[in-house]
């Protein structure tokens, strides 16, 4: 019988409704929304684990964020799914807290302008939210577009960090 990973994981109270946060080998793969589409992200067997100390850690940085005390995080981060994607999620910690980035940027800052769709489709399956900060990646237009979480948890967050967006100015780009 194979030996599967296992994944531990913790559900904390938020602004932005229940969250699942989800470890393997003391690093964060998951932030599971409480609507989560099935499939979205793709995990092995999960175990309850309220108190692993990467979970409580992502939860204490979390709560603080939530507070506006905190606006980067300090967490070991093991992306799970195909190099494309996780270059994608990779250029999503570099968006500034508090700035937004469009879709095109996206794709340009990884060498691949053209691949705005893909980039949406990348984005749309980031399984760390908040943390890679795929709520600061808005449409060409300016305005809000899809989020894992929904668009009005999408806004919440951007209202958290005070960014600007639509037809607002934006802040410094690249």
């Amino acid at each position: 019988m194979k030996n599967e990973t296992l994944f531990l994981y913790k559900i904390m109270p938020s602004p932005v409704g229940k969250l699942t946060l989800v470890a393997r080998e003391n690093a964060l793969v998951a932030i599971l929304w409480e609507k989560e589409r099935p499939g979205r992200v793709r995990l092995g067997t999960l175990q309850e684990a309220n108190d692993d100390p990467t979970l409580l850690e992502v939860e204490r940085q979390l709560l603080e964020y939530f507070a506006g005390k905190r606006n980067t995080f300090d967490v070991q981060i093991n992306f799970i799914g195909t190099e494309f994607q996780k270059k994608v999620w990779n250029a999503l910690l570099s968006i500034p807290f508090g700035q937004t980035r469009t879709y095109a940027q996206i794709a340009t800052q990884i060498g691949n302008p053209r691949a705005v769709r893909a980039v949406g489709a990348a984005n749309g399956r980031n399984p760390v939210s908040i943390i890679a900060p795929c709520h600061r990646v808005i449409g060409s237009s300016g305005e809000l577009t899809g989020f894992a979480g929904g668009l009005a948890a999408k806004e919440r967050l951007l209202l958290i960090e005070e960014a600007s967006w639509g037809a607002k100015p934006q802040k410094a780009l690249f």
